[in-house]
């Protein structure tokens, strides 16, 4: 009787058995693919707390679970007032990029083609850019923009008096974009970004 070199307690014969009845009933069956499968996300409870810093231009509500920041360096470049804010959600490795310009200093329609051109410039990858005006009970106005495909941002806003202030919100993650796997935490920050935009005041 042969045994493999090395091994000196079991044979050959005994070997292919045991390797047999473990591989043979897995060829009889079919093999199914799982799903894609992503993690459970525990989110906290909505509650939220005021912004309102002295000498800012504005002031809105945002989660107790998301921190404010000042903007030091907003892509790459020094933010050109101190009102460029970041609105941190830690917890998902996400933030609100927050940037604000006055009216005067800029012309109200460049503003406004430069917020088209910042989302339309996600079109590349996108599947579908859906916008919507806002009109708020404290008399905000404005755009929101929801970007459908595995883009930087997905969802991003404008607002404006017309005359004098104009601010402008995007939403990104700290990841490689994937429309799928974002999509709970990307919901669930949406609507803290539209409670944002509801309690927002200008001043």
């Amino acid at each position: 009787m042969r045994y493999f070199p090395g091994f000196t307690s079991f044979p050959v014969i005994f070997l292919l058995a045991v390797l047999l009845a473990g591989v043979m009933p897995a060829c009889n069956s079919p093999y199914t693919p799982k799903p894609k499968g992503y993690f459970n996300i525990a989110f906290p409870t909505k509650q939220y707390q005021l912004f309102n810093e002295p000498g800012y231009p504005y002031s809105f509500e945002y989660p107790v679970y998301a921190q404010v920041v000042r903007d030091t360096a907003f892509m790459g470049e020094k933010p050109e007032n101190p009102w460029w804010i970041n609105v941190d959600f830690p917890q998902f490795h996400g933030k609100v990029y927050i940037s604000y310009k006055t009216i005067g200093a800029y012309k109200l329609e460049k503003l406004l083609n430069d917020a088209f051109n910042m989302t339309n410039k996600h079109s590349m990858k996108a599947n579908a850019i859906n916008d919507s005006l806002i009109t708020t009970a404290n008399g905000i106005h404005g755009m929101f923009f929801n970007v459908g495909g595995d883009v930087a941002t997905a969802n991003q806003f404008f607002l404006t008096d017309s005359t004098r202030h104009f601010l402008r919100g995007a939403l990104y993650f700290d990841a490689t974009p994937n429309q799928d796997s974002l999509l709970p935490v990307n919901n669930f920050l949406v609507a803290d970004m539209k409670h944002m935009i509801e309690t927002f005041k200008w001043k």
